[in-house]
């Protein structure tokens, strides 16, 4: 298994090739993401979406239609796909499939789970493939995504948050949204505090 990564426009958002027994998985190509795509593929087998928020989500639309595969997205935030809230000219996109919460796939005989954390977006996801998860905006090295945002939602946030906490026997390579990777077990103490500090 071999992970690629380019932190994508000015939120350096970062998009991820997964490539296992030659098939490439495409996770979150954010802005002007096709280039850097383009000269790291050979066998592109479907594109999966975190979230719905437009850095992570910018070329859905092109990735897809350029390699004929399908956009996977989590289910609640299929209509952020759509709309441009910050009116900076996103283009729009529609997932093919509809990932329910916690649900598990095969993609291209590739095992997949979307595991649900909520808070940082309704449909807020952690993609698992084997021992890696990749977080999106959840888990970041160090701390955690933002729960202030329209859509946003503190109380599910520190669901999420216990939710993962309850994994503190089981280690994954975490793959974030933005910034360096990590594992869960080194995130552990900074997600405790966290959950403390969100007070409803």
């Amino acid at each position: 298994m071999d992970i690629k990564v380019q932190p994508m426009g000015d939120y350096q958002t970062n998009c991820y090739i997964v490539t296992i027994d030659n098939k490439d998985i495409i996770i979150d190509p954010g802005v002007d993401a096709t280039r850097w795509i383009k000269q790291n593929v050979t066998n592109p087998v479907a594109v999966l979406n975190t979230h719905g928020h437009f850095d992570h989500v910018w070329s859905n639309t092109e990735v897809k239609n350029e390699y004929n595969i399908k956009l996977y997205t989590p289910k609640d935030d299929c209509f952020l796909l759509e709309i441009d809230p910050y009116g900076l000219g996103m283009p729009p996109s529609v997932a093919d499939i509809e990932v329910q919460p916690d649900e598990e796939l095969e993609i291209a005989d590739v095992k997949i789970k979307f595991h649900h954390f909520p808070g940082h977006t309704p449909g807020c996801s952690a993609i698992q493939i084997n021992e890696h998860l990749f977080t999106g905006d959840f888990i970041f090295k160090g701390t955690i995504g933002r729960f202030d945002f329209p859509m946003s939602n503190a109380a599910d946030m520190k669901k999420s948050i216990n939710k993962i906490l309850s994994w503190e026997n089981t280690n994954f390579h975490i793959y974030p949204g933005h910034g360096d990777k990590t594992t869960l077990i080194s995130e552990l103490d900074s997600l405790a505090q966290w959950e403390k500090y969100i007070i409803l």
